[in-house]
C-alpha cells in the first residue's frame, strides 16, 4: 500500500477516535448536568436496567436458557436505561426552552430528514415570529409568540405563500401550551405525523419558488433566548434595523 494511503487511513482512524472521545465526553457532561437537576434519574435508570435484565433472565430460566439470556438481558437493560436518560434530558431541555423567543426555530432546525426550514419569514418587533418548513406534507408555517399577533402573521404569510404554490397543502401551527396549540416538545413529532402529499422533486421546486419571497421578518436567535434577557433592549435593536 502506498505511504500516502497508509497516512490517510491513519489520519481517518485518528479523527474517528477523536470524534468518539468527544461524543463520550459530551454524553458524560450531559449526564452530570441532568443528574444535578433530576434527582430521580439514577434510581430510575437503575430500576430500568435491573427490571429488564430480571425479566429476560426469568424468561431464560423458564425455558432452561437462563445463562444464555443473562448477557442479552444486561444488554437490553443498558439500552433501556440509555433511552430513559435521553428522554429525560430531552424533556428537561424543552421544558427550559418553552416560551422563549427562538425556541421553535431551534427545534425546527434540529429536525431529522428531508425538511427545508427557513426561520423568521415574518415577524413583529415583539419577537412574534413565523417560520416556514417545506417537506413531504407540503408547506408548514410555524408561529411562536403572542397568539393573537401570531395568528395575524400566519394569515398574512399564508396568503403570500399561496400565490406561488398553487394547490400544494399549507398547514399552520402555533407553538404553545394553550388549547389548539402544539407544545414545543411535540413540535417535531407533530410535523412528522402530517400526511405525505408531495414528492422530493416537488419539495425542491417549492423551495426554489419560495426563495423569491423577501422576508419581512427579523433575524431571530439561533436557539432559545437566555432567561433574563432584556426584551426592551432587544426590541430597540430590531426597530433600528
Amino acid at each position: 500500500m502506498p505511504p500516502k494511503d497508509k497516512a490517510a487511513k491513519k489520519e481517518a482512524a485518528r479523527a474517528r477516535k477523536q470524534a468518539s472521545r468527544e461524543r463520550r465526553r459530551q454524553i458524560f457532561e450531559a449526564f452530570k448536568m441532568q443528574r444535578r437537576e433530576d434527582k430521580a434519574l439514577v434510581p430510575l435508570m437503575l430500576a430500568v436496567f435491573l427490571g429488564v435484565t430480571a425479566v429476560l433472565f426469568g424468561l431464560g430460566f423458564i425455558w432452561g436458557l437462563h445463562w444464555m439470556f443473562l448477557p442479552v438481558g444486561i444488554a437490553f437493560g443498558a439500552l433501556g436505561a440509555v433511552i430513559l436518560f435521553g428522554r429525560r434530558v430531552q424533556r428537561n431541555v424543552y421544558g427550559k426552552a418553552e416560551g422563549q423567543p427562538g425556541a421553535a426555530a431551534w427545534t425546527l432546525e434540529n429536525m431529522k430528514g428531508r425538511w427545508r426550514v427557513t426561520t423568521a419569514v415574518a415577524a413583529t418587533g415583539q419577537l412574534d415570529t413565523v417560520h416556514r418548513v417545506i417537506g413531504k406534507p407540503g408547506i408548514v408555517l410555524v408561529g411562536e409568540g403572542t397568539p393573537h399577533r401570531v395568528r395575524s402573521l400566519l394569515t398574512q404569510e399564508k396568503k403570500r405563500v399561496a400565490r406561488l404554490v398553487g394547490e400544494t397543502p399549507i398547514y399552520d401551527v402555533i407553538v404553545g401550551t394553550e388549547e389548539g396549540q402544539v407544545p414545543l416538545r411535540k413540535l417535531q413529532s407533530h410535523l412528522t405525523r402530517l400526511p405525505r402529499n408531495i414528492t422530493t422533486a416537488q419539495i425542491d421546486s417549492l423551495e426554489n419558488r419560495l426563495a423569491a419571497l423577501r422576508s419581512k421578518g427579523v433575524g431571530m436567535p439561533k436557539g432559545p433566548m437566555p432567561q433574563g434577557a432584556k426584551m426592551r433592549n432587544i426590541q430597540r435593536t430590531i426597530k433600528r434595523r
